[in-house]
């Protein structure tokens, strides 16, 4: 990782940027802007999901920003979510960049009456594209790193 002791005026702009982004993604998810979260994706995106964790095969991966559609709708079967973004690491190469940045996220649902909370640990490898001076998510690869479901009181 590296260790910055002096960096542009520009570069810290794409860096605030790009968190700015992640931040985003998880806002519009806990507030169900499906259409939100697909315009932070690039016309041409890939959206990978890894659910039995990473070096496993892709549960799926779907190609281009109107093909996330159903991904995002599916946070509908949850009464609540609440995503907390953590570290990320991002490297910057002009109009592009990639980066690794961490996620808890908490699903609160009822089954059966009983009502239950999901956490997940996840990861995301992440590329970037700049257009027009805004940062884009281009290919996001979604890993699971664990879960954990269990009841929640009232």
């Amino acid at each position: 990782m590296a260790i910055h002791t002096t960096i542009s005026p520009a570069e810290a702009a794409d860096r605030l940027a790009i968190r700015e982004l992640f931040d985003a993604y998880a806002h519009c998810a806990d507030r169900r802007d499906a259409e939100g979260q697909k315009a932070l994706f690039t016309e041409n995106s890939r959206f990978v999901v890894f659910m039995s964790g990473e070096g496993t095969e892709p549960s799926y991966a779907l190609d281009g920003r109107e093909a996330l559609t159903p991904v995002f709708a599916d946070l509908n079967q949850y009464e609540a979510t609440t995503h907390f973004n953590g570290q990320s690491t991002v490297t910057l190469d002009g109009d592009s960049a990639t980066g690794e940045s961490y996620t808890i996220a908490h699903h609160l649902f009822t089954t059966d009456g009983e009502r239950k909370i999901m956490i997940a640990s996840l990861r995301y490898l992440d590329t970037f594209a700049k257009i027009n001076g805004a940062w884009y998510f281009a290919e996001r690869n979604l890993i699971v790193d664990w879960t954990e479901t269990r009841s929640s009181a009232a």
